[in-house]
């Protein structure tokens, strides 16, 4: 193995160490960074569609290229190095920036039909994530809007029981919290598939483009569906005074 390869096999295992490390500590102390949200709703922490827009870029390319990596090192592969140097870039996608994304596609695909068409499959592919994610989260919130609308008559009728009423304020605003979270990285990843699309554009490819266009445009639709649906949930929840 040259050194430069080999230098550059050490620096992605440090990446993902490092990352890894980061996750771990901050899932152990119940640390913000992750989103504050271990109180939250289990079907937003706990269903199929809980990872894709869990984690931010950086934490989910470190998980990402991790698992890669491990299965470089189990595997039968010649040069295992090469093996995870491919598995750790393509791991993170359009979730560690546009240049990112932008560099490793063109790296996969020299021909810019291709390429391009692989972009579109890749928002697509997103936007259905964006649809799951939608989809359990319209069940938490109608669950949520129905335990606010029965503290308000409570209260209306002067039956409320505080300390039930205040668990069940504080689970709402948890979920809050994560759906927030999530919706923070969806319109991040919208941001960054635009740059990607712009920066192609920029290189003469406004034919091929539109297809893209079109698919970041229904993407971006689909997230601020959901941001709506939220608004609503976090305008109802903080219409409550218990005193």
């Amino acid at each position: 193995m040259s050194r430069s390869l080999w230098t550059r096999f050490k620096l992605q295992i440090a990446f993902v160490l490092t990352g890894s490390l980061l996750l771990t500590g901050c899932a152990n102390t119940g640390s913000s960074m992750l989103g504050g949200s271990e109180g939250a709703d289990p079907r937003l922490t706990q269903g199929n569609d809980a990872q894709f827009f869990s984690k931010s870029g950086y934490q989910a390319c470190a998980v990402g290229a991790g698992v890669g990596i491990l299965g470089c090192a189990l595997s039968n592969s010649s040069n295992k190095a090469v093996c995870a140097i491919a598995a750790g870039i393509t791991a993170c996608g359009v979730a560690m920036g546009a240049n990112y994304y932008l560099d490793q596609r063109r790296s996969e695909y020299s021909d810019t039909t291709t390429r391009l068409a692989k972009m579109n499959s890749d928002v697509e592919q997103d936007t259905q994530n964006v649809i799951a994610r939608t989809a359990t989260a319209q069940q938490v919130i109608q669950d949520d809007q129905a335990r606010i609308a029965q503290i308000k008559k409570d209260i209306a009728s002067k039956k409320v029981d505080k300390t039930k009423a205040q668990a069940q304020i504080a689970e709402i605003d948890q979920n809050i919290a994560r759906l927030r979270k999530d919706l923070g990285n969806m319109r991040n990843k919208v941001t960054e598939y635009t740059k990607v699309a712009d920066a192609e554009r920029a290189q003469g490819a406004s034919t091929e483009i539109k297809q893209v266009d079109v698919s970041i445009m229904k993407m971006n639709q689909k997230v601020a569906a959901l941001q709506k649906e939220v608004d609503g949930l976090y305008n109802q929840r903080s219409a409550i005074t218990l005193g």
